[in-house]
């Protein structure tokens, strides 16, 4: 399909090949293995003299559809799937690092990648470095000696801190490094990294992509030499394929993924406002507010504020807590970018095994609390937030009469 076609129209029709009884919708190849019509055809595909599907594992009809049609909507030139976004990652920079190569990091990592920069790649003599993301005099200081990669996100997880990304690029490109960008929080339809100056880019397609909870993904987008002769061979070899009943669902997911996500974007925007005007919250965090730190890099970046709004309670592990289990309509799930909204306490759910120093560090305390704002009414949203910020005044007043 065309690159012409606008990103909601790339949602629901790149990619699509239809077998010869043209169906409506993609079809599901669900089937581990091909046959061959003959040996010389097996042994022409194995030689890669033709073109043929050989296993599952390497490729598959309905795993090549939703591949495409990520590659347009990204603007990349070839997506490889994985079967979740860990997977993703940790396939991007294993295929690629090698003993003594150097990895620069934005410090405000997903608590998974956090411990395979930390842990994992230390055991195979590939050195690290962290730097905050929003500085970039220490970006300046980490990449003015030659690395092999950098990772970032931007937002981040949870603190929804930026990274300049043309600037860390520019730097990263000098010293010599790949710029590898998780993208999650934003979805490539309010950020492109590749037009600003990343190498590649990393989904977890759990997340928005499916956005419904039913399936896990990951998704590693780049350009065609890298793909083929850096990445491909690691996952061919390596197994981290993404199943083809998964890449039919988030197919599906996709084609609704521009209306979940800019209606997801106007409840979360409802929300961090209302947020920002009680008194149990400490501070709200939220891109697209002007009292966002980095504002003038959100707006400059992105297309929208995201569908995460993260905020700090006075209180707190214990109060917090109470706002939590107060939450009727809500959820408490560590997962995100679902169309139900949910709530989670990263200090001791996706960053727990981070240090407590470090979480710290990244402004991570016991009273803060990311909201993933879902599709329901926001006005039920808030109402539900607002009787379980109540709750915490009520259990206040209760205690001091006790």
């Amino acid at each position: 399909m065309s690159q012409k076609y606008r990103p909601a129209t790339q949602l629901v029709r790149g990619g699509l090949t239809r077998s010869n009884h043209a169906e409506t919708s993609e079809a599901m190849y669900l089937t581990s293995g091909f046959v061959y019509d003959s040996a010389e055809q097996a042994e022409a595909t194995f030689k890669n003299e033709i073109a043929h599907y050989q296993y599952s594992r390497f490729a598959n009809p309905t795993t090549t559809m939703l591949e495409e049609k990520l590659a347009l909507l990204e603007g990349a030139d070839l997506c490889r799937l994985m079967a979740t976004g860990m997977a993703a990652v940790h396939s991007a920079l294993l295929s690629h690092l090698k003993t003594g190569d150097r990895l620069v990091a934005s410090r405000a990592l997903f608590g998974s990648c956090h411990w395979i920069v930390t842990t994992l790649l230390p055991r195979y003599g590939i050195e690290s470095e962290f730097v905050d993301g929003g500085d970039l005099a220490q970006w300046k200081a980490a990449l003015s000696k030659p690395a092999a990669m950098v990772l970032l996100e931007t937002p981040s997880n949870p603190m929804l801190e930026l990274v300049d990304l043309p600037a860390v690029a520019k730097l990263a490109h000098e010293a010599g490094a790949l710029v590898v960008v998780d993208n999650v929080f934003a979805t490539p339809l309010l950020q492109r990294p590749l037009e600003l100056g990343a190498d590649i880019v990393v989904y977890s397609t759990t997340k928005h992509m499916d956005g419904q909870g039913r399936v896990l993904g990951g998704a590693v987008l780049g350009p065609k030499k890298w793909v083929e002769e850096t990445l491909m061979p690691f996952i061919r070899n390596t197994g981290p394929a993404m199943s083809p009943f998964n890449a039919w669902v988030v197919l599906k997911g996709l084609e609704t993924l521009k209306l979940r996500v800019d209606q997801m974007c106007r409840n979360a925007a409802a929300v961090a406002d209302f947020l920002s005007e009680r008194t149990e919250v400490k501070r709200v965090l939220y891109p697209f507010r002007a009292d966002h730190p980095q504002h003038a890099l959100a707006v400059k970046q992105m297309s929208a504020g995201g569908t995460l709004v993260t905020f700090e309670l006075k209180g707190g592990k214990a109060e917090t807590f109470r706002f939590m289990n107060a939450l009727k309509l809500v959820d408490i799930s560590n997962n995100l970018g679902d169309a139900k909204s949910m709530v989670t306490h990263p200090a001791t759910t996706t960053h727990m095994r981070v240090a407590p120093e470090e979480r710290a560090r990244l402004g991570i305390t016991e009273g803060t609390v990311r909201l993933s704002v879902g599709l329901e009414d926001v006005a039920d949203i808030i109402e539900d937030l607002a009787e379980a910020l109540d709750a915490i005044g009520a259990g206040a007043s209760a205690r001091a009469a006790e």
